[in-house]
């Protein structure tokens, strides 16, 4: 028999992984609602373990437990047996992994996992193996067949352990009511951090840098305040300093192509009146979508009384790193 291609190879290993996955659809169930339950009532942390292959999933899914709302950490069960049981109490709720179900590393632990009133959830491909007769409530990850050629490499059977994981770890996200903001919260050191934590208030112009001018100032000497903010644009503000209008670098083009004086003409003759404005309080991303959508670099901040607090450049958002 010819040796196979790597592209065979790759189109059987897919194949059978794929159709091994499939096959969970039909052990969503009444069990797999008992064991979403119990993680979802867990007063503690989701203690996730296994071991050799079976652990490297668990770690995964305990990684992706815990950046989706459910406090939860890996614990080693070798360690386990070694001082580390320590780290587990009664307020937790143990989710173990084993294909095979009797791995010793973790049959160990069952009787002080019942000692200790943790409730158990086992995930194994052997319903009858001594972890799934001793859990709580038992998910079904068994496979027909490992995508390994000799059978023996953990493939299909992790695959299938490691997406029961995700979709454990996506129906508690559902259920709590999980946001991208509180994602972000869990991820503060990178660029989604950024883009979903970061506000208006965290990189706006404020004070004596916002450029404002009163509605009967002469055009030119709203153009040296634009000239010395910097901002490309000033605010216009009436006798009780609320926004009435902007005028911008945009704005000054249009109005010298229409030959006014700038030496006569007031600020609120040319001004645009009905600007875009954003609050302190709204998301950095938010703001760059709106001038992405109207095409203008730069923002008005107002208060809830719509007075002039801020100006936001979108120079100040690349910078921050929201792009």
């Amino acid at each position: 028999m010819p040796t196979p291609t790597f592209k065979d190879s790759a189109f059987r290993t897919i194949t059978m992984e794929r159709d091994a996955v499939s096959l969970l659809l039909e052990r969503i169930d009444e069990n797999f609602e008992k064991a979403c339950a119990l993680m979802l009532a867990c007063k503690g942390r989701v203690v996730v373990t296994g071991m050799g292959k079976s652990g490297h999933i668990a770690t995964k899914i305990a990684a992706t437990l815990a950046s989706t709302g459910t406090p939860a950490m890996f614990v080693h069960p070798a360690e386990a047996s070694h001082g580390d049981l320590g780290m587990i109490t009664s307020n937790d709720v143990v989710l173990a992994l084993s294909n095979s179900g009797n791995v010793a590393e973790i049959v160990t632990l069952i009787p002080l996992f019942k000692r200790m009133r943790a409730p158990l959830i086992s995930m194994s491909g052997n319903p009858e193996s001594l972890l799934s007769k001793a859990a709580d409530v038992h998910l079904d990850a068994s496979v027909v067949e490992e995508a390994c050629p000799l059978d023996l490499a953990p493939t299909s059977s992790t695959t299938v352990s490691l997406v029961m994981g995700d979709a454990l770890a996506m129906a508690l996200l559902e259920a709590r009511g999980f946001t991208a903001e509180d994602f972000a919260f869990s991820h503060p050191g990178g660029s989604l951090g950024k883009k979903l934590l970061l506000k208006i208030s965290d990189v706006m112009h404020t004070g004596p840098q916002v450029p404002k001018v009163t509605a009967d100032t002469k055009l030119s000497d709203a153009l040296l305040e634009i000239t010395s903010k910097k901002l490309g644009m000033t605010t216009v503000v009436d006798a009780e300093n609320k926004l009435i209008g902007i005028f911008t670098d945009g704005d000054l083009r249009r109005t010298l192509d229409q030959n006014i004086d700038i030496h006569v003409a007031r600020i609120d003759e040319v001004m645009t009146i009905n600007c875009k404005t954003v609050p302190a309080g709204m998301l950095a991303a938010e703001a760059l979508a709106i001038m992405d959508e109207v095409k203008i670099n730069v923002l008005a901040v107002v208060d809830a009384s719509n007075r002039p607090i801020g100006a936001v450049h979108i120079h100040d958002l690349l910078a921050a790193g929201i792009a």
